[in-house]
């Protein structure tokens, strides 16, 4: 299924006079308090978050999966789906692939097809954690910090295999992330498990490219319950500087202990130029991997707070690669990442007009209330309109949830693939 611009401005018109009215009252209101409104609508534009290539079927858990049916059954129909997201938000104009779930069969073909939605490829992620038809050794016992050297070789090569196919394609980072750990006190010695991974992450990351990257994602627990071998942001970064200047520090928002200052962590890691990369998610409990932005918006808002400070004060820090990484159950998942998207949008639309020359004053006046003030003033702004207008300018739709329901896109996938196909992933 392809959205057709017709009918992209068919939606739009009832929508137009009721959005031009609320975006005008906003930015008046916004341009007298000396914010360059056009200036945030073109930062909003220009903000494109790449879509996993294993989020777009239904989630699951270890006690089931239900469908919505109408899944991509293959990579181009995945790409299909991110192109209906892209064509209704304008802003999931890259794709993550998961290797070994989704390697084209036809590159060509592939870039092709991505080239015409406008969809670039983001970083590759390897998949270490489930063994593999056919393959001669088993991650059972972790991968790349196994004892066995037979099995980190294995798992070393999946990872530069990634890489090849990756650069076929136009990504420019490697994702790591690691089950490895223990679920029993004494199962693993620490130093060695560590060890390990440092020597592999080391292999691996000569292999990258000249203008790639390394990221290094961190958990605490899961699918291991004692440890994980790499299980915080301090881990991640020994890591990473253990293998060069192209190796950085990934967070996902739900691979943290509970209550974690999430913040904190990106304002450091910023600082010392090694944050590379940001996985989107929510939760309540651990790593639930809910719809961004609906259980805590405010953290959300934060976080983006300082990733705003960070990007425009941290030269030394890279561009970063940002990726939703949420999957469940109950949820259309194309709707669920609409949802996301426009979570994202709002916390980074909010950042924005966070006004950081008054709050550095505030601070070195230890302010805290003013301090507090500034903040929220910030987040109780509603930006929606200054949303729908980035994404109206790029040729989007004013409300991307409507549009997609109005435009029955489900029940169109559903026509076109049948109800009982399923994607790949999880």
């Amino acid at each position: 299924m392809k959205i057709q611009k017709e009918q992209i401005t068919d939606f739009n018109k009832n929508g137009l006079q009721n959005h031009s009215e609320n975006f005008d009252f906003l930015a008046h209101k916004l341009n007298k308090q000396g914010y360059d409104v056009s200036d945030i609508v073109s930062k909003l534009a220009d903000f494109q978050v790449a879509i996993p290539s294993w989020a777009l079927g239904a989630g699951g858990t270890r006690f089931g999966r239900f469908s919505f049916y109408g899944e991509p059954s293959d990579l181009e129909q995945k790409l299909d789906d991110i192109g209906v997201l892209h064509s209704l938000t304008q802003t999931a104009g890259a794709v993550s692939l998961h290797i070994p779930w989704d390697i084209p069969s036809d590159y060509k073909a592939i870039k092709e097809k991505a080239d015409a939605l406008h969809i670039k490829f983001d970083a590759v992620n390897s998949n270490t954690f489930q063994d593999q038809q056919n393959a001669k050794e088993s991650y059972k016992f972790g991968s790349l910090s196994n004892t066995s050297k037979a099995i980190r070789d294995q798992a070393i090569q999946h990872n530069l295999d990634v890489i090849k196919i990756g650069d076929k394609l136009g990504s420019k980072a490697l994702t790591v992330w690691l089950a490895d750990g223990s679920s029993f006190p004494g199962q693993n010695n620490f130093q060695t498990a560590f060890q390990n991974t440092q020597d592999s992450l080391i292999d691996i990351y000569k292999g990258l490219p000249d203008d790639w990257k390394l990221l290094v994602e961190y958990k605490p627990y899961e699918p291991n319950f004692y440890s994980t071998v790499i299980q915080d942001w301090g881990a991640s970064l020994m890591l990473a500087n253990g293998c060069g200047d192209k190796a950085y520090t990934l967070v996902d928002l739900g691979h943290h202990l509970p209550n974690s200052n999430i913040e904190q962590i990106v304002a450091i890691l910023q600082l010392k130029g090694k944050l590379g990369g940001f996985h989107f998610n929510d939760s309540k409990y651990g790593d639930d991997d809910l719809t961004v932005g609906s259980i805590k918006p405010y953290a959300l808002f934060l976080i983006f707070n300082e990733l705003v400070y960070g990007i425009e004060n941290n030269p030394q820090n890279p561009d970063l690669a940002w990726m939703i990484d949420a999957s469940h159950n109950i949820k259309d998942p194309l709707e669920d990442l609409i949802q996301s998207l426009e979570a994202i949008q709002e916390a980074y639309a909010k950042a924005l007009l966070v006004d950081q020359d008054l709050l550095k004053a505030a601070q070195n006046d230890n302010d805290v209330v003013k301090c507090q003030e500034i903040l929220q003033n910030a987040y109780r702004t509603d930006v929606r309109p200054l949303i729908e207008k980035a994404r109206l300018d790029a040729g989007g739709v004013i409300s991307p949830i409507n549009a997609y329901r109005v435009l029955d896109v489900r029940g169109q996938l559903i026509k076109e693939r049948g109800k009982h196909t399923v994607a790949t992933g999880l």
